[in-house]
Parts: structure tokens; sequence; C-alpha cells
């Protein structure tokens, strides 16, 4: 079940919506200084339910969400969705892809979606 998609809004650097499309193989991810990538593979974590704010660069969880530039406001949530090809039903899904989603508000609620339906920390982690 390879990660295909990558969609990041609102998490740390990626104020806007983002869409990263991995295909078969190798992926690399290279870039200057400050340019998020750390960023993508701590929305990689995030999503999959790391719980710990340090090893995320962060003091609390809500430090995951845009916080604001000179030229933008800060956001008020952040949204990680890893879209995973399912063509062989390993993940126990009758669906082609399945999509982890993970949003947190600024308010601190959080939750997680498997195919936009809401579920627990324990669904994504089985």
């Amino acid at each position: 079940m390879p990660l295909t998609e990558l969609i990041i809004d609102g998490f740390k650097s990626f104020a806007d919506k983002t869409t990263i499309h991995f295909d078969q193989g190798i992926t690399g991810i290279v870039g200057p200084n400050g340019s998020g990538k750390s960023n993508i593979t701590e929305a990689i974590r995030w999503a999959m339910g790391e719980s710990r704010a340090k090893s995320l660069r962060g003091s609390s969880m809500k430090d995951v969400i845009f916080a604001g530039s000179e030229l933008r406001k800060p956001l008020n949530r952040a949204e990680v969705t890893l879209v995973f090809d399912n063509h062989n039903h390993e993940l126990k899904f009758d669906n082609e892809k399945v999509a982890v989603t993970r949003r947190i508000l600024h308010s601190g609620d959080s939750d997680y979606l498997i195919n936009n339906q809401s579920v627990r920390l324990k669904d994504i982690r089985t």
C-alpha cells in the first residue's frame, strides 16, 4: 500500500493547500534550507498519529497550525491527508484508494478521518 499523495493545508509552513504526488519507486525531497522539507516528513508522522509536540519541533500540538507571516494572517486549523494505493486491498477497505486525514483546530480539538469518515486514532494505527 504505497503512499501516492500527501495533501497539506495549514500545516506549519504550508499555509496554502499543497498536494504532493509520489510516483512508484524512490522519492527524494530536496530543496534549500527553510523550504519545508522537514515539515513534509513531520506532516506524514503527524497524520499517522504522532502525539508528542516536541518530536514535531513544537511546544504544543497547536504549533503545527500555520502561525502567520508578514504577509499572511495565522490560520485557525491545519489538515493533512495521506492517500494510499489500496488496489490490492492490503488495507481492510473496498476502495482502490484510502485517504487518512488528521486535522486540528486552533481550540486544540483534533480529529481523524478515513475516507472522510470520523475514526479514532486506534483505527489509524491498526
